[in-house]
């Protein structure tokens, strides 16, 4: 049974992957293939933004699936974990930092351009939020974990 919620657990983070590959792929498509006039090449700058969002992504993508060997190996509660939670902190930061700073000015840009999709501006504070909220939960869990393997640590060393 404790396999089975792992097994699961690595099927969503290697779906979060696919999915955030099919983005980096509709991103560049748009900015590549459809030929509109636009004065501002806003598809270079989302690309150039969705691709910078990415990297630590997949960085954070790959720290939670190390956590989850961790965790089937029975490491679950060792400074290993800390320190795959600690990157995971330091990437949704990095994320939440480039979604606000370059990609809400972008969302704004275009809800300025069209005025029907006030939606864009929504989905950038979304995914803002979203990332903001994964940084501060792992963060406490980091915190946690901590404090449990210093209570582990102290109780093995009492006789």
């Amino acid at each position: 049974m404790k396999r089975c919620s792992t097994i699961i657990l690595r099927c969503a983070v290697a779906f979060a992957g696919v999915v955030m590959l099919a983005i980096c792929g509709v991103i560049a498509w748009i900015a590549f293939f459809e030929n509109r006039p636009d004065p501002y090449h806003m598809e270079y700058i989302g690309l150039i933004g969705t691709y910078a969002a990415a990297v630590p992504y997949f960085i954070a993508l790959h720290q939670a699936m190390k956590l989850l060997k961790y965790i089937d190996t029975g490491c679950a509660f060792s400074e290993l974990s800390v320190k795959s939670l600690d990157i995971i902190t330091h990437c949704a930061i990095v994320v939440f930092m480039i979604v606000t700073v370059g990609g809400l000015p972008f969302f704004y840009t275009l809800v300025q351009l069209d005025d029907d999709t006030p939606g864009f501006l929504l989905l950038g504070l979304l995914i803002s939020g979203s990332a903001f909220l994964i940084a501060v939960f792992t963060s406490v869990l980091k915190r946690l974990l901590q404090d449990a393997i210093d209570v582990k640590s102290e109780n093995d060393l009492t006789i």
